[in-house]
């Protein structure tokens, strides 16, 4: 199917999908930015759409997927690193929020590890916590997926020596 055709076909279902992406979001950017997201990845791989299909079960289904891989990528940015440059004590282990002053030392001990963390490990261990997939950070950082596990691995198991008294 020729880019135009595609086009205007999308056009004829986004009411549809208006409707379907508002059940997911409950807000109406988020509903629009998720049906922008779905079209485009429409486009992208319209290759991979079957003629004589149901092309309206592949959008919902693209739609469904986008919006459940987006809410992983903000479920695990959130619970381990936020973007924010102080790390509040509702992003800290359970472990490590006895009481308030050993929560802000838990944060001062975390930011020091990782700012400690060597770059080739935090870039990658980062990215992967703000929910970006192998590949992604593989392509970003334009080196071998292999090397973006064992980096991430190594910075997991750095953390983990170096904050082991949070530990329960």
């Amino acid at each position: 199917m020729q880019t135009f055709q595609l086009n205007d076909v999308l056009s004829e279902h986004r009411p549809h999908l208006r409707s379907f992406a508002y059940k997911f979001t409950k807000d109406d950017s988020e509903a629009d930015d998720l049906i922008q997201d779905t079209m485009l990845k429409a486009m992208r791989y319209a290759d991979k759409f079957i003629e004589g299909t149901n092309l309206k079960a592949w959008l919902f289904t693209i739609m469904r997927n986008t919006f459940i891989n987006d809410y992983r990528k903000e479920t695990r940015k959130n619970a381990v690193v936020t973007q924010e440059d102080e790390i509040s004590n509702a992003h800290l282990m359970t472990s490590a929020t006895k009481n308030e002053a050993e929560g802000k030392f838990a944060m001062a001990d975390i930011q020091k590890t990782l700012s400690k963390l060597p770059k080739c490990y935090y870039d990658p261990f980062i990215q992967y916590f703000e929910g970006y997939k192998y590949h992604e950070i593989a392509e970003d950082l334009n080196i071998p997926i292999g090397t973006v596990k064992t980096r991430i691995h190594m910075a997991r198991q750095i953390l983990q020596k170096q904050l082991k008294v949070y530990r329960k």
